[in-house]
Parts: structure tokens; sequence; C-alpha cells
């Protein structure tokens, strides 16, 4: 009879185990997933990892290359200074992000975007209409 009464309680106890362990087994793999993350935002971000921790990449719509912005300004015909005010920067940071020394910040990207689909003509009308 004291068998019977053990195997009874052992019975609920290793239900509760399996229970538990397939939970922590979730929260390893959960772990596992956002050291992956924090890992691939280090690489990708190496001087501002914080920040993009707690943006955790909301908006990233619009994508930003050098190459692209250095094309996009010979294709309108314009020099630096010029395409710095129409994204609204400095001709320095023109500069700077079309030789990669440094990236723009998230307020710029939509002037950037915008460089994409303006024309020669509209690219003028904007330059003299902030002049």
């Amino acid at each position: 009879m004291a068998r019977k009464e053990v195997r009874a309680e052992t019975q609920g106890l290793k239900k509760a185990i399996n229970t538990h362990r397939g939970e922590i087994a979730a929260l390893k793999r959960n772990v596992r997933a956002l050291e992956q993350k924090v890992r691939q935002l280090g690489k990708s971000r190496p001087g501002n990892l914080q920040a993009a921790v707690a943006q955790d990449e909301p908006a990233s719509t619009s994508r930003f290359s050098a190459k692209s912005l250095a094309s996009q300004r010979r294709r309108l015909g314009l020099s630096a200074h010029d395409c710095g005010l129409l994204v609204g920067a400095s001709g320095q940071s023109i500069y700077k992000w079309e030789a990669g020394k440094a990236k723009p910040r998230a307020a710029n990207l939509p002037g950037i975007a915008a460089l994409r689909t303006m024309g020669k003509k509209d690219a003028a009308e904007r330059l003299a209409a902030l002049a």
C-alpha cells in the first residue's frame, strides 16, 4: 500500500518537472536568439549599440548606400553643398557619407530617399526655393 501512495505522489511531481524543463528550454532558445541579435547589431553599429537596441530598428524602410548617394548627386549635377541643402545637412557631411567615414542620422534618411525620385529640374527648383 505504501508503494502505491508514493507512486501517486511522485507522478504529480514528474509532470511538474517535465513542464518546467520545457519552459526552461524555451527560455534558453529565446535568450540565444536575443544574444544573436545583439551580436548582429554590435557588428553593424559598433559605436551606437545602445541606441540600436533601444530603438530595435522600428523604421528601417529606407537604406543608405554611400555609392548610391554619390551617383544620385552626380546624376542631379549637384555640388556637395547643394546636396546638403536639399538633404538638410552640411556639404562636409555629404563628403563623409560618400567616403564611408560617417553614416547619416535617421533624420537625414528621408531627404536622401527623396533624392532618388528627384529630377534635375526638381532639384533646381527646390534649391531656388531654399535660397
